[in-house]
C-alpha cells in the first residue's frame, strides 16, 4: 500500500470517528461513502462495496469502544436499553453480515441508500422529547425496542454498519428516549451490533486486513475526542448535525444507485 492511500484511509477513519463520537453513531454513515468514492477521486485504488462494508464492520467495532469508554461516567448509559436492544441487534447484524455475500455490490448500496433515507426522514419528524426526565426514570416499550433492533441489525449488517445512524433517530422519535441517553446508550448497542457484523464479514472473506487496521488506529484516536466534544455541545446542534449528515448521504447514494 502506497503512502497516498494510507494517508487517505487514515484521514477518512479519523474524521468519521470524530463525528461518530460526537453524535453517538458508529460512523459508517460517513465512512461508507467516503471509502467508496474518495480514494478513486485521488486516482488511488478503489474499493468494492463488499470490501467497504467489511472494512467498515471492523472499524466500527473499535470506534464504538472508544465512544462508550468516554461516556462510561455521567449516568447516560441505560442498562435496560443496552440489554434488550443489544441482544436483538447482535443476532440481526450477524444474519445480515453473513447473508450479504450473496448480494451484488448494487444490492449493498441499495440497502444503504434505503437505510439512510429512512434515518433522514425520522430525524426531521417532530419529536416530543423528554429532555427534562431524570436519566434513571427513562421508560420504553421493551418488545418494540427488541423488534426494531433486530430489523436494524439485519439491514445494517449487510453494509457492515452497526446501525447507529438509524438506531439513534428511532430511539429519539419512536422510543422517546432523551437525547444524551440515546447518544451514549446507542454507542454501547452499536458496539454489540458491530461484533455480529464483524464476525459475519470475516467469516465470508469480505475484510481487507491492512485498510481495516489503519481505520481502527484512526478510530481509537478520533472517537474518544469526538465524544468529549459532544458532551459539551448543545443537544439541538447535535440533532441538527446528525440530520444533515444523514440526509446528505442519502441523496448522494440514491443518485449513484439510480445513475443520475
Amino acid at each position: 500500500m502506497d503512502v497516498g492511500l494510507f494517508t487517505v484511509i487514515f484521514l477518512i477513519g479519523f474524521i468519521g470517528s470524530l463525528i461518530s463520537g460526537m453524535l453517538g453513531i458508529g460512523g459508517s454513515i460517513i465512512k461508507y461513502p467516503m471509502l467508496l468514492y474518495i480514494p478513486s477521486m485521488f486516482g488511488l485504488s478503489a474499493f468494492t462495496a463488499h470490501e467497504v462494508s467489511g472494512i467498515s464492520a471492523v472499524q466500527v467495532l473499535f470506534s464504538t469502544i472508544g465512544g462508550v469508554w468516554a461516556y462510561r461516567k455521567g449516568g447516560f448509559l441505560n442498562r435496560d436499553l443496552i440489554l434488550y436492544m443489544g441482544i436483538s441487534i447482535l443476532a440481526g447484524s450477524f444474519v445480515g453480515a453473513f447473508g450479504s455475500r450473496f448480494l451484488p455490490a448494487e444490492g449493498i448500496n441499495l440497502v444503504y441508500a434505503m437505510l439512510a433515507t429512512i434515518a433522514a426522514v425520522l430525524m426531521f419528524l417532530p419529536k416530543k422529547g423528554k429532555e427534562d426526565l431524570p436519566f434513571d426514570q427513562v421508560v420504553f416499550s421493551k418488545p418494540l425496542a427488541s423488534v426494531l433492533a433486530f430489523i436494524i441489525g439485519t439491514s445494517a449488517g449487510i453494509v457492515g454498519a452497526a446501525g447507529a445512524f438509524i438506531l439513534v433517530p428511532i430511539m429519539l422519535v419512536v422510543l422517546k428516549i432523551p437525547t444524551r441517553v440515546t447518544i451514549a446508550s446507542s454507542l454501547a448497542i452499536t458496539f454489540i451490533s458491530s461484533i455480529g457484523s464483524t464476525v459475519g464479514k470475516i467469516a465470508t472473506g469480505q475484510v481487507l486486513l491492512v485498510p481495516a487496521f489503519i481505520m481502527v488506529i484512526a478510530s481509537i484516536l478520533g472517537a474518544p475526542a469526538g465524544a468529549n466534544i459532544g458532551k459539551k455541545m448543545r443537544v439541538t446542534w447535535l440533532q441538527l448535525l446528525l440530520a444533515i449528515l444523514i440526509l446528505g448521504t442519502a441523496i448522494k447514494i440514491w443518485l449513484d444507485v439510480l445513475n443520475l
